[in-house]
């Protein structure tokens, strides 16, 4: 894949890449989404399947910079994964990652996740629940 010199800017065919994921979301997608849209989770806004940068995350909080993604199993371990959230983390967007089991299985906790990083009561690197915060500025 060839990157655009600004790494801010969309790969041409992202857009239309995106919109097609929203319409062939994963169960654990599909789940999670009916849970968090419309403002359902305390107020806050989510968007799902959108490009940043180069990259497709599955649901973002704008005003909070809060990216969550969901993986399968086949995400176990890949270094693709650690540079994409290293990246998304130097753009000012924190990571929360969960495993498609999670969601579907243990929903309730993943939100009580997604509400603890919303408002502050995690705010440090946890690799235990996936976590990676933003890279702030002067640090």
């Amino acid at each position: 894949m060839t990157y655009p010199q600004d790494p801010t800017k969309r790969l041409p065919g992202r857009t239309s890449k995106a919109r097609s994921l929203r319409t062939n979301d994963t169960e654990a997608e599909y789940r999670l989404w009916g849970d968090i849209r419309n403002r359902q989770l305390n107020g806050y806004k989510f968007s799902r399947q959108i490009p940043i940068g180069v990259y497709i995350v599955d649901f973002v909080c704008r005003e909070q910079r809060l990216v969550i993604e969901l993986d399968g199993s086949q995400h176990a371990e890949r270094e693709r994964d650690l540079v994409r959230t290293e990246w998304l983390n130097q753009q000012g967007y924190s990571v929360l990652r969960f495993w498609n089991a999670e969601v579907l299985q243990e929903r309730s906790a993943v939100l009580d996740t997604i509400l603890a990083v919303l408002q502050g009561q995690i705010v440090e690197r946890c690799d235990a629940i996936r976590f990676s915060p933003a890279i702030q500025e002067g640090r």
